[in-house]
């Protein structure tokens, strides 16, 4: 399995998905003007007219966990197109319950502490 995970997302002119491609064919594909930036992050092109579309069999695989989730895109032969992890704010929130209570409680002692 390949740890390369340098693909760019190409959409044709209708803003359909084709197969991901290599940044040097984006570069080349920027550069004669037959390709414009659609997204930054994932970084994605869209190309000037439409074309058709050539299907790859693309797969989502996901990682459940307690804290965090993984995702990756994988071709047929197992080479990573684009991953991403994605963090539960689980904790975070039950922190911050956390913190509002003991404010709420030390709020609650301090008028009874009273003389």
């Amino acid at each position: 399995m390949s740890n390369s995970s340098n693909y760019i997302f190409v959409l044709d002119g209708r803003k359909k998905p084709l197969a991901p491609c290599k940044p040097a064919m984006a570069r080349s594909l920027l550069k004669a003007g037959k390709a414009k930036v659609f997204k930054r992050y994932p970084f994605t092109i869209i190309l000037n007219k439409s074309v058709a579309l050539e299907n790859q069999g693309l797969q989502l695989k996901i990682d459940p966990g307690s804290k965090q989730t993984g995702f990756a895109l994988i071709t047929q032969n197992e080479e990573v197109i684009f991953a991403m992890v994605l963090i539960h704010r689980g904790q975070q929130i039950k922190n911050a319950l956390e913190r509002r209570r003991i404010l709420r409680r030390g709020r609650r002692s301090a008028k009874n502490s009273l003389p």
